[in-house]
């Protein structure tokens, strides 16, 4: 293993270097390449434009009769153009949804190529051998001159992405605003499909029509759980795409029998679950973490604010309450009350007296946080009232959720919107 691995990645067999570089070069137009068609949500047109190219690659071989990279390429392009063509002008007239019309356009021209693969693999040409490759990809058929292609090609749709990045990004985020001050969107949108078929029409060779869609979606999807910025979203993709590209490859130089292109795929979506389930912040564990804390956090406020009314109620601003008066005053689980009791002893939000029972009483710190969370609630109580016209009866539940989520900033909004109230819909005291 140790020896296979330093003999890959020596380079030395000019055979493993055409297969990297053109894998490479694949994973990282692909990648930049599906950061638009997810963000603009058109993945699955990806898909359909894959399926679309066979019938060009079949009908490109059956012209020149042979396996000519530049007339495969050609073919591809003009079928792959052709299936865009046909699902705008579907969808535009006729009552058919995008989703069905990609659904037809993928499944007659996919249907159309295993005709013409067909009719080619019975008609005797010798030089036909390979061609099925096309389906599932064969990375380890790729000459220098494929590499030189295809490569090329890659290097235009990363360089044209680079020049026209601005652009791009603002017909991907926003088209009426792109369109608002003048951006040739129509030309934009012909410049992404363009982009888009061509990659298709890259990669079809090493990762095959049926699975080239993955390697559009995958390191974008990837890549979209990392960050929040386009531009190092495309950096991302382009990264995990090169990564599945050499992992693919490595794995087939291990065993020959075991094809580059779905390899490809398995190492994108390794990369694709470490991302949804470890990603900071986008993670599905920081998301956990996150709800775990907030959870606390409004258990802890519950609490505050329970004590507090407790205290407004008999005004009596310094006595003890047990635990038996708060749970009696809010319906909490008695547990979740003393785990939320212990927490805020230890912010010294609560002091604690040892008794029989435990008596709690909130400290100054604890009491301004109660105060401003019921200031929040009844304010927000007042909006409903005074400004949405939402009946006295019913804005409580609504308060109740609000309350830990109104900011400071909403908060001075809310009290200049009502002119600084006094009292709620309830005529109970909001807290100055």
């Amino acid at each position: 293993m140790i020896e296979s691995f330093f003999e890959f990645f020596s380079f030395q067999d000019p055979n493993v270097r055409y297969v990297v570089a053109g894998t490479i070069l694949l994973g990282i137009s692909a990648g930049v390449l599906g950061c638009f068609a997810v963000l603009r949500q058109r993945a699955l047109l990806g898909d359909a434009v894959a399926h679309a190219v066979l019938p060009g690659v079949c009908l490109a071989f059956i012209v020149v009769g042979d396996k000519n990279p530049f007339a495969l390429l050609v073919g591809a392009i003009i079928f792959g153009w052709t299936s865009i063509i046909v699902m705008d002008y579907v969808i535009q007239n006729s009552k058919i949804s995008p989703d069905a019309s990609i659904g037809m356009v993928l499944s007659v021209f996919f249907g159309l190529g295993v005709l013409l693969l067909t009719f080619i693999q019975s008609s005797g040409n010798v030089n036909q051998s390979g061609l099925d490759a096309f389906l599932f990809g064969q990375a380890a058929s790729l000459v220098p001159l494929d590499v030189m292609v295809f490569g090329t090609l890659s290097v235009l749709i990363v360089i044209t992405v680079a020049l026209t990045f601005k652009e791009l990004m603002l017909v991907s985020f926003d088209t009426g605003f792109a369109t608002a001050i003048g951006y040739p969107v129509k030309k934009l949108e012909f410049l992404i499909a363009t982009l888009l078929v061509l990659t298709i029409t890259v990669g079809i060779q090493a990762v095959g029509i049926v699975l080239m869609a993955s390697m559009l979606i995958i390191p974008a999807s990837a890549a979209r759980y990392w960050t929040t910025s386009l531009f190092y979203m495309l950096i991302i993709a382009g990264g995990v795409g090169a990564f599945s590209g050499v992992t693919g490859s490595f794995v087939s130089y291990l065993a020959p029998s075991m094809p580059t292109g779905p390899w490809m795929v398995l190492s994108a979506l390794g990369v694709f679950i470490l991302s949804f389930l470890f990603a900071p912040k986008r993670g599905e564990l920081a998301r956990f973490l996150d709800h775990r804390v907030n959870r606390k956090t409004i258990e802890d406020e519950n609490i505050l604010k329970t004590l507090f009314l407790l205290e407004e109620k008999d005004e009596r601003k310094h006595r003890s309450r047990s635990l038996g008066e708060i749970l009696k005053r809010r319906r909490m689980q008695e547990p979740v009350v003393k785990k939320g009791l212990k927490r805020l002893i230890e912010q010294r939000k609560v002091e604690k007296y040892e008794g029989s029972p435990d008596m709690y009483l909130l400290t100054e710190e604890g009491r301004n946080r109660a105060k401003r969370i019921v200031r929040v609630h009844r304010l927000w109580e007042l909006y409903l009232t005074d400004q949405v016209q939402i009946a006295g009866d019913h804005v409580h539940d609504d308060a109740e959720s609000m309350e830990h989520l109104i900011t400071p900033e909403i908060e001075a909004q809310l009290t200049a919107v009502l002119e600084n109230p006094k009292a709620d819909p309830h005529n109970k005291t909001i807290p100055q």
